[in-house]
């Protein structure tokens, strides 16, 4: 497995990371427990050494899984973790990035995690009510105590990366970013370019639509989030499906998957980019795994450029309420 640094801070990790919100959040049913453990296990084995979870996949649950599926390679790892939600009765209620609360949080973290320091801490989503400056310099002081390593923001706009990042540096910002949502291109990116900060993306695979599995004719169990996010409307999946197509289309001229041109294009933008799709199969674990050699040439790039800047995307990618949490 190759590996790429997140930016300047130092923080390398193999090209491709994991992440494990599927194994306990969101997806529907959730898969076997004893069968997720064994896939991480692999993972590791198969070089990956970069593991993404929250405090509120599940809630706690994610944690949980990864700190038990981790115990064996705990020095060979980097685990990232994030907080910034408040929680009552196992639920998220809201926002809460106030100091004394992500102290609380990075303790009871450390503890499912079963780990003595964080290697990335992320904050979720950013917190109105707090100013960005405090969540930094509480950071900054567990940098100091030896509770985190690298400190790194999720789906935050341009003034708040600069503003926490005269604070405390940030190592990483962590926010969707594929074919199927190319919005960090126009600020987000050259700004991290700027600045030294790694990106990682979530959903490379565009929840899953990359992959060329999913159609108008899908139906999510239930408890599958996609079910509310307006992009996966069955009317915007028909509306969609000519990116799928040109994904497919040019999978099968090079012999591969959808799913790992997506993640090519994706390692191509910038040598300091580390995508993390989740997955609960090991055959698609090792075909995500398989994206990392896949070169695509310039001219690769530009002809994907060229046909999918004539694909207009629809739909939004979170609820309105969901949204409100963004800070662009």
């Amino acid at each position: 497995m190759k590996t790429r640094k997140l930016g300047n801070s130092g923080l390398e990790v193999s090209a491709l990371g994991l992440g494990c919100m599927g194994m306990s959040f969101a997806y529907g049913t959730i898969p076997d427990r004893k069968e997720m453990i064994a896939l991480i296990h692999k993972a590791v084995e198969s070089g990956i050494n970069f593991f993404d979870t929250a405090q509120i996949y599940g809630p706690f649950t994610n944690e949980e899984l990864v700190g038990e599926a981790m115990a064996p390679f705990r020095n060979e790892v980097v685990i990232a973790t994030k907080f910034g939600f408040q929680f009552e009765g196992g639920k998220s209620v809201g926002l809460n990035s106030h100091p004394d609360h992500i102290r609380q949080t990075v303790e009871d973290s450390l503890k499912r995690l079963n780990i003595e320091t964080i290697d990335l801490l992320y904050q979720h989503r950013v917190d109105p009510n707090v100013p960005i400056e405090d969540v930094a310099g509480t950071v900054k002081d567990l940098i100091q105590e030896g509770k985190v390593k690298y400190f790194g923001l999720s789906e935050a706009g341009v003034e708040t990366i600069r503003r926490a990042h005269t604070v405390q540096p940030v190592s990483a910002l962590q926010s969707e970013y594929s074919l199927f949502w190319r919005e960090p291109e126009t600020e987000i990116l050259p700004t991290l370019e700027e600045l030294g900060i790694g990106f990682v993306p979530f959903s490379p695979l565009g929840k899953g639509f990359l992959t060329g599995k999913i159609n108008a004719d899908t139906v999510f169990e239930s408890n599958d989030f996609r079910n509310s996010v307006p992009r996966f409307d069955i009317e915007n999946r028909k509306a969609n499906q000519p990116l799928v197509d040109l994904v497919t289309n040019i999978a099968d001229q090079k012999q591969v998957s959808p799913a790992q041109i997506a993640l090519a294009w994706i390692l191509a933008q910038k040598s300091w980019i580390v995508p993390i799709p989740g997955t609960t199969n090991p055959i698609r674990l090792n075909e995500n795994i398989d994206s990392v050699s896949i070169e695509l040439t310039s001219d690769d790039l530009q002809k994907i450029e060229a046909e999918i800047s004539k694909i207009v995307i629809k739909g939004d990618r979170y609820q309105a309420a969901s949204q409100k949490m963004i800070n662009r």
